[in-house]
């Protein structure tokens, strides 16, 4: 979202596209890594590692200086552990679905937010929320197709192909969901490339401490593998970059709605690039669900 009282500029909007652009990217990349041998908790160290270097390498140069109150020492871990849970989650569903999917079913994390703001802190949804709900989940409900009609394999085939993939998906919203309502309350005030920085260097011990538990790294075993890990890493550092470093001098918080059109460039790209194609009915249903997350984004508070 803009700043209060000003309108956003072409030039914001081209940003924040282009940010969209190279998260939607990104995640092909990930996939394209994951068909050559890469595995999940490999790609997050590499991309979760690499990022926090980058901005903790801003820090030092902007000389801003870092400390936290005994509340922000004891929240930040559990919102890096969240996320880094969230990443390793994200991922998985990724190397099971087509990306476009995995991003749309990842997508329902604001119904999760406003379901982990009532439980935890007995806030009640906006009305807009309640209205895109069933919005959101019959638009999801196409794309993911899971009546199997497009696929023609039935309800029972279709979800023994994409349950997994699904069942990764939503527990990817879900605790990011959980991320941003803890982060909200808890945490908002913490400069957010500093929060940024924590949570990525969490998230990588998190994805670290899962190479562990599974034998150790799994590289690439091709050159694609090489380029797709390369690839990811280097868009999601870029990407989180800008928005700490060319946004907020345009005037724009990170976080806004535009770049939820994510999927969209997802979709293209990984009908471009792997070949990955989806039925007409579920492209409906995924701009359903894209048009009511950026309506929901976009509304006036």
């Amino acid at each position: 979202m803009t700043e209060p009282g000003k309108a956003i500029t072409g030039t914001a909007f081209a940003t924040l596209l282009l940010i969209a652009l190279m998260m939607g990217a990104n995640h092909v990349a990930a996939r394209v890594a994951f068909n050559h041998g890469v595995d999940v908790a490999t790609a997050v160290v590499f991309r979760s590692t690499a990022t926090a270097l980058v901005i903790v390498a801003l820090l030092a140069m902007q000389g801003v200086r870092v400390s936290f109150t005994a509340r922000q020492k004891r929240m930040l871990p559990a919102i890096g552990l969240l996320i880094g849970v969230q990443s390793l989650f994200l991922y998985s569903a990724v190397a099971r679905l087509p990306v476009a999917l995995a991003l749309l079913a990842f997508n329902t994390y604001p119904i999760w937010t406003a379901l982990w703001a009532r439980v935890i802190y007995g806030q009640r949804p906006e009305r807009a929320l309640l209205v895109a709900m069933p919005v959101i989940l019959l638009g999801l409900a196409l794309a993911l197709d899971v009546f199997g009609a497009a696929s023609g394999l039935g309800a029972a085939g279709q979800w023994s192909r994409i349950g997994a993939g699904v069942a990764f998906a939503l527990g990817a919203a879900g605790t990011f969901g959980l991320a941003l309502v803890i982060t909200q309350h808890e945490a908002a005030d913490v400069d957010g490339r500093v929060r940024t920085a924590t949570t990525m260097g969490i998230a990588g011990l998190v994805a670290l401490a899962t190479v562990g538990v599974q034998g150790g790294f799994h590289l690439p075993d091709a050159g694609a593998g090489w380029g797709g890990l390369a690839a990811l890493t280097f868009l999601y550092g870029t990407a989180f970059t800008i928005m700490f470093t060319v946004l907020p001098k345009l005037g724009v918080v990170g976080n806004s709605a535009i770049m939820n059109v994510e999927p969209v460039f997802a979709l293209v790209l990984a009908w471009l690039i792997l070949g990955q194609a989806i039925a007409p009915a579920q492209v409906a249903g995924a701009l359903v669900v894209v048009g009511a997350v950026v309506g929901l984004g976009l509304r006036k508070r």
